[in-house]
């Protein structure tokens, strides 16, 4: 294996910047939540209802995002994703009533959405040039961001700013840090040149290699999207749960002040984050597998815990050990779908990415609904059950380990 030359270095610099700035243009909006739904006077139901827009537009738009990157290039697409999220932030920060929330939060993951797919395919692009896995140390750079982010809500929100001066000037400030990254990510076409891969029979459906078959598809690869969807599910789940409900949690179940009950989704990011850092490094001696099923039961039994005996410091190591878990999940649903035989390139990573948006479009409704007829700890035992379904599924993971 040859070193990066200075071209693939300043590349993987300028991805990460990407995923830095859509990190914290996200989690800024996030500390204003509590805020936004007392101002607006919405019911757990309502505002979990409203909050279901920003996957909805997720969905709406996830499917267009691999069209796009082959026709402009995912380093174009998601420098004017970050753009136009930076735009739906602001958004939130203006809206005068529900519908005006809810509409905001649907341009907001819409251009989430797409975004999402640039950046993670010019990612594994840079990935594959340089011969190792780096991917988490991508998501880590996002949850540096969301943490940066979620630092910069809630201080907006001690000093008093509104909502709209914060989320302007906030997501003015990345988006021009995302264009002054654009000339340095990798130029030319989308495809690069593959390299076929030996690899073992049975892990033939996970890993496969770079080719892709003429025929399609075959069930087994199929299935095994299916369970690489729903663990990416199980991700997004506990990730939605810590941006839509930790504040939320904390500040009316628990009594936390509102500068308090931020740092319920900045324990989660950071943990994630420290998962993230090391996780290459664990992915690559231990293989994908055995990291997940690690993960997933310190998710079930950390967050289960923090439920069990609540309290505000506990709830936020919950929220930090279910940050931690799930920190290499997404990146390792995303490397198996973009290995995956039989699709065109970028389609099984823009598939799971698509599909994984049904977890953040039911959780907010799910959790609130049942906050309402309950409460809101009992509806966050989705946090545990998602720690539960990794273990169980763990299996269609790389099983690899690299020296």
């Amino acid at each position: 294996m040859t070193a990066p030359d200075q071209t693939l270095r300043r590349a993987r610099v300028a991805v990460a910047v990407l995923f830095l700035t859509n990190g914290a243009i996200f989690a800024n909006v996030l500390p204003r939540y509590p805020g936004i739904k007392s101002e607006l006077g919405l019911s757990n139901a309502s505002y979990g209802l409203a909050i279901a827009a920003l996957p909805v537009g997720a969905l709406m738009a996830g499917l267009t995002a691999g069209v796009l990157i082959r026709r402009f290039r995912s380093s174009r697409v998601a420098v004017v994703g970050t753009i136009f999220t930076g735009l739906g932030a602001f958004a939130v920060g203006l809206s005068p009533s529900l519908g005006a929330f809810a509409a905001a939060l649907f341009l907001l993951g819409a251009m989430d959405a797409i975004t999402d797919v640039a950046q993670n395919a010019h990612g594994l692009r840079v990935q594959r040039r340089y011969g190792r896995s780096i991917l988490n140390a991508f998501h880590a750079i996002w949850s540096a961001g969301a943490v940066l982010g979620g630092l910069m809500g809630a201080g907006a929100v001690a000093l008093g700013l509104s909502p709209a001066v914060h989320l302007g000037l906030s997501s003015a400030l990345f988006a021009a840090v995302a264009i002054a990254a654009y000339p340095f990510l990798l130029k030319g076409p989308e495809a690069d040149p593959v390299e076929h891969v030996e690899v073992d029979a049975g892990d033939e459906a996970t890993r496969g290699s770079r080719r892709r078959s003429s025929g399609g598809p075959t069930p087994r690869t199929v299935a095994v999207l299916v369970a690489l969807v729903l663990i990416g599910i199980a991700g997004a789940l506990v990730e939605d749960a810590g941006s839509t409900w930790a504040a939320v949690y904390l500040n009316d179940s628990l009594g936390a002040a509102g500068s308090i009950a931020a740092f319920g989704y900045v324990a989660l990011v950071g943990a994630q984050f420290v998962g993230r850092i090391i996780g290459d490094r664990l992915v690559d001696r231990f293989g994908q597998r055995a990291i997940a099923r690690a993960g997933g039961l310190i998710t079930a039994v950390g967050m289960g815990t923090a439920l069990a005996f609540p309290s505000v410091p506990g709830t936020i190591a919950g929220f930090a050990a279910a940050g931690f878990g799930v920190a290499t999940l997404i990146p390792a649903a995303m490397h198996g779908a973009d290995e995956l035989p039989g699709f065109k390139p970028g389609t099984g990573l823009t598939l799971l990415t698509w599909l994984m948006r049904i977890g953040f479009l039911a959780s907010p409704p799910l959790v609130g609904l049942v906050a309402d007829a309950s409460s809101l700890r009992v509806g966050l035992l989705v946090v545990p059950l998602a720690g539960i379904v990794v273990v169980a599924l763990a299996g269609v993971l790389d099983g690899r380990r690299r020296a």
